[in-house]
């Protein structure tokens, strides 16, 4: 298990409201559109981050993480786990206080670095079916 209660908790309670939702695109079809929507009901402001860069949710997109010109508190990374450790030290470097590694999603390399580098970290788990649990 990749993040206990209390990690989850603070991240979905106590590190902001700004999520950018790595992989996230126009198609309803894709996880990552419900489970912004999700996390748009619960107040979150939703970032899409996709190479296209499209408006999502009423939220305009941008093609990396580097491009969003404003804070970021929560990086949610639905990316193949070949490429979600790139995404999570960009997440670092981008001054992140969290990233969140959506249900399949593992890297351990990543876990332990993005840690190291003081970011609270969940990995395989999903906020839309975590956040409606404690929250609600």
């Amino acid at each position: 298990m990749y993040g206990d209660e209390a990690t989850i908790r603070r991240i979905l309670t106590e590190l902001g409201d700004t999520w950018a939702v790595v992989g996230l695109s126009s198609n309803p079809g894709r996880a990552a559109y419900g489970v912004a929507r999700v996390l748009q009901g619960f107040g979150k402001r939703i970032v899409p981050v996709h190479p296209k860069a499209e408006t999502v949710h009423g939220e305009r997109g941008y093609a990396s993480l580097a491009d969003i010109p404003f804070e970021v508190d929560v990086v949610d990374v639905f990316v193949n786990s070949g490429l979600a450790g790139a995404v999570a030290d960009e997440a670092v470097l981008k001054g992140a206080r969290a990233v969140w590694f959506q249900l399949g999603v593992v890297d351990e390399g990543a876990w332990e670095r993005t840690r190291v580098a003081g970011l609270e970290m969940v990995m395989d788990r999903c906020p839309a079916i975590e956040i409606p649990r404690l929250i609600l």
